[in-house]
């Protein structure tokens, strides 16, 4: 079996030897005067891919994205206070509020979001290994599709290797006897096994609309398997880069306030501090920035849906057109013979003896 679809189901499927015998079963349980057989052929197929299809959307439709970038806004609310409490001015009132209790107060600032980055390290973690479970679940769900894709397949190839039979053969064998037969049963049982075999061509259209179906599916697959290996990454990233820096950068301010009670000029320390601060929180602003547009990203590309859609309606125009060519191509037979028949009743009429 092949590892991967391909997006041309025309061009054709290298079949093993027992797919190719599956191929010769189905083709010799075609029986073209069953109208139940018609029916029912190649149903068991589609009712898998339908019931796989509804699998796959559920699967999809309940992943939530999104918590990642509710994990890190509430470290960023987190962060913003211990922003606040380094920043935060005296007031007349401050007088009071010496450098000791400023310092305290950022300590236990610095304590809470510490505990927080631990916290939220774990988190993403524990959702970095679900994220890698659902990456090997799509990889078994897209192995599962592809035998779905080859199992329609194969009764496509058998419906239309018959159908081949029965316009190469069949059909004209069956005109040919009731053109030269006087029996009228046997022009009616021609027409009805021509229209049996019109119905049995919708039939394998429908199994190559299914197949359609499973190959879009293919790619659909693998588009949400490698966003979920992307976000992977990007946790992964997270906690092995942003959330140390975030850590080392409160060290690096909390630093900056203890500094201040060995120095005299407490104004320039103090503007020195905001402006590391500053640069810290457009650094912080950046990055969560950047972090939720990513998760905000959507995970299929409109491009792909406008060229599965105009691919698929292309194959539909061309069925019908050439539906409705053969359709006329009956017609003009049938009047043929019509006209076949008038002439050999009257060819017989005057060529009878005696008269």
């Amino acid at each position: 079996m092949s590892t991967d679809l391909t997006l041309n189901p025309d061009a054709g499927l290298v079949l093993t030897d027992d797919e190719r015998q599956k191929v010769d079963s189905y083709k010799e349980k075609i029986d073209l005067n069953s109208t139940n057989t018609l029916i029912q052929y190649g149903v068991a197929a589609q009712n898998k891919l339908a019931s796989f299809s509804e699998g796959v959307l559920r699967q999809v439709r309940t992943k939530d994205m999104g918590e990642p970038g509710e994990i890190l806004a509430d470290l960023s609310n987190k962060l913003r206070n211990f922003d606040d409490a380094v920043n935060k001015k005296s007031s007349f009132f401050g007088l009071f509020d010496n450098l000791k209790k400023r310092i305290n107060r950022i300590q236990s600032e610095y304590a809470g979001v510490e505990k927080n980055i631990a916290g939220i390290g774990i988190r993403l973690e524990k959702y970095a290994q679900t994220l890698m479970k659902d990456i090997n679940l799509f990889d078994h769900l897209y192995a599962e599709n592809e035998g779905y894709f080859r199992e329609i397949s194969l009764y496509i190839i058998a419906g239309e290797e018959k159908i081949k039979e029965m316009h190469d053969v069949v059909l004209p064998q069956m005109k040919d006897e009731a053109e030269q037969s006087p029996d009228q049963q046997k022009a009616q049982a021609y027409r009805n096994m021509e229209q049996q075999v019109n119905r049995f061509e919708k039939k394998i259209h429908d199994l190559k609309l299914s197949r359609m179906i499973s190959l879009q599916l293919a790619p659909q697959i693998r588009l949400v398997q490698n966003n979920s290996a992307t976000l992977t990454d990007k946790i992964q990233s997270t906690i092995a880069n942003t959330l140390p820096l975030w850590k080392n950068q409160m060290v690096l301010a909390l630093g900056i306030v203890h500094s201040q009670q060995a120095l005299e000029a407490q104004r320039t320390v103090t503007d020195a501090t905001n402006r590391l601060l500053q640069k810290n929180s457009e650094m912080l602003k950046e990055s969560t920035i950047q972090i939720a547009e990513e998760s905000e990203r959507g995970i299929v590309d409109m491009e792909t849906i406008r060229k599965a859609n105009t691919d698929l309606f292309t194959a539909l125009d061309d069925l019908m057109r050439i539906q409705a060519e053969g359709r006329q191509k009956r017609l003009d037979a049938e009047a043929e013979l019509v006209s076949a028949e008038s002439e050999l009743k009257n060819r017989l009429l005057a060529n009878r003896p005696g008269v």
